[in-house]
């Protein structure tokens, strides 16, 4: 009989889908991204309040703008075919309210209202490779892990309530109606690897992922003496992600199902097959940040800020629109295992919360003169400190393990200069690296103490992430118009599953923008 026991755990969210829908990047106006984001130190940019809401007190007069991308996204995983795409977007539109104070203390209050898109989720990639796995075995040992019998997984046994409240795996029904997975004599299940036939084939995948990250701030803040210079920001964000994955195995010397006996048996043979799926994420969230700035000299600036969480409400849906359909090979005798959804497929339903690592910028720029300036930011990211839990707020606590045991601090590193060629024209340049959050324990290709999540059995991590950076500005009366081009590189590692081989991934993805502002 089914163990309804293990639904707790099969609705908590895995560790690296936490990770993925908590990441930002390198976003915002054309000179806040020309700089690579060293704005920490420096404020009186509109996106410079996201990262430091400080940076309100240093605007004395009010600001309106509009930031429009144009991204050239490449994708490419070891020897496979490049995969690229063009997005556009207006990825930032703010405004900046500010009220001369006539006091000798208190100088300026300023307020501000922005829209930001913090994170792009749009990817495409593909690969193949050799392995001696199979995905089905992992199917198996989750089977065997919650107790699951063979009466149990016919599609017909439940209603979708049942399958709701207890987890249901629907990869290991499909591939246990597609003969993929087959039982032993004891009542436990075995997959299609197996190391007594020296088992060996390819694996082909293609992933293809969309959505973003939208945040929505109010920011507040004023300026003491022109030395000192504070903000608090409130911020609302929309997160919507959807993903298709595509898997398929070519296996050697499989164990496969024997279709000449009626017993279960199996023999070996070769065994392909493949199946696709899908990923639906929405999730609203809030959170909270405070920043200053300190001005001890007119050549030095000191930037402090703090983020809180955002914590999200989330609900996903995964679906396998096709399941599984097997070709196998017996004595040159080919027989197919099929179990077709229909056209609309079945799907589990998960609602959680999230909790994203809470973060820490300290500042530092240095403005010699009105001709130039350059400005360092360090940011620490505690992944380790991301939390899931249930709709009503408690947390699961295996998952909590996990993110303990599997992740770590990330720290990012930015620098960015630039340098006033007449009153009129500027140049800018600027770079940005962040370490990986996954602990090396994770990259060891033996690990198998990775969750998964219903029908996705796929994740991946950033091993790297950097951006190199320029643009150019130019101001006339009240009116300005900035330009940026960045660079970002960024390397991943991919698994179909926990426990094996993988492949890695990296982008090349190329971002034109330009940011057409008004002070007033």
């Amino acid at each position: 009989m089914l163990m309804c026991g293990i639904s707790l755990m099969a609705s908590a969210q895995a560790t690296f889908d936490v990770l993925k829908m908590s990441e930002t990047e390198l976003s915002g106006s054309s000179r806040y991204m020309s700089m690579a984001g060293a704005f920490g130190a420096l404020g009186g940019d509109a996106s410079a309040v996201t990262i430091n809401p400080g940076g309100i007190g240093v605007f004395r007069s009010s600001d309106i703008s509009a930031t429009m991308n144009l991204n050239f996204l490449s994708t490419k995983s070891s020897d496979s075919q490049k995969l690229t795409d063009t997005k556009f977007w207006f990825n930032n539109v703010s405004y900046v309210g500010s009220m001369r104070i006539d006091s000798d203390f208190f100088k300026y209050f300023n307020w501000g209202f922005s829209f930001n898109r913090i994170n792009s989720f749009n990817r495409r990639y593909q690969g193949g490779y050799n392995t001696n796995q199979s995905i089905t075995n992992k199917i198996a040992d989750n089977l065997n892990n919650g107790n699951w019998i063979d009466d149990d997984l016919s599609v017909d046994a439940y209603d979708g309530n049942i399958f709701y409240q207890c987890g249901a795996p629907w990869l290991g029904i499909l591939a246990y109606q597609s003969y993929l997975v087959n039982s032993n004599l004891d009542g436990s299940f075995k997959g299609m690897s197996n190391p007594d036939f020296n088992t060996n084939g390819d694996v082909n995948f293609y992933v293809e992922e969309k959505g973003h990250t939208d945040e929505y701030n109010i920011t507040l803040g004023g300026n003491f003496k022109n030395v000192f210079y504070w903000g608090l920001n409130f911020g609302i964000t929309d997160l919507r992600f959807d993903s298709y994955q595509y898997y398929g195995e070519d296996l050697y010397d499989a164990e496969i199902y024997d279709y000449r006996y009626d017993d279960g048996s199996t023999t070996k043979g070769y065994g392909g097959f493949d199946f696709q799926s899908y990923q639906e994420t929405r999730g609203t969230g809030y959170n909270f940040k405070m920043g200053v700035i300190v001005k001890p000299i007119n050549q030095l600036r000191i930037g402090a800020a703090f983020h809180t969480p955002t914590y999200y409400d989330m609900k996903d849906l995964y679906k396998v629109q096709s399941g599984f359909d097997l070709q196998a090979n017996l004595d040159d005798n080919m027989y197919r295992g099929h179990y077709e959804t229909g056209e609309e497929g079945y799907y589990d339903e998960y609602r959680y919360t999230i909790k994203t690592p809470w973060r820490f910028i300290g500042s530092l720029a240095v403005v010699p003169s009105n001709k130039g300036m350059i400005s360092f930011d360090y940011e620490y990211v505690g992944a380790n400190t991301v939390r899931c839990g249930d709709e009503g707020g408690y947390n699961y606590a295996d998952t909590e393990y996990k993110i303990k045991d599997q992740l770590q601090a990330s720290h990012i590193m930015r620098v960015g200069g630039e340098y006033r060629v007449t009153p009129s024209f500027s140049v800018r340049a600027g770079y940005s690296y962040q370490t990986s959050p996954v602990k090396d324990v994770v990259k060891e290709v033996a690990n198998n103490d990775v969750d998964v999540v219903s029908s996705n059995y796929m994740y991946q991590y950033d091993k790297s992430n950097q951006y190199i950076t320029c643009g150019v500005g130019y101001r006339y009366k009240k009116f300005y118009a900035d330009a940026a081009y960045v660079h970002q590189t960024r390397t991943s590692q991919y698994h179909a599953f926990p426990g094996e081989v993988g492949e890695e991934v990296k982008d090349n993805n190329n971002k034109v923008s330009l940011t057409l502002g008004f002070r007033f």
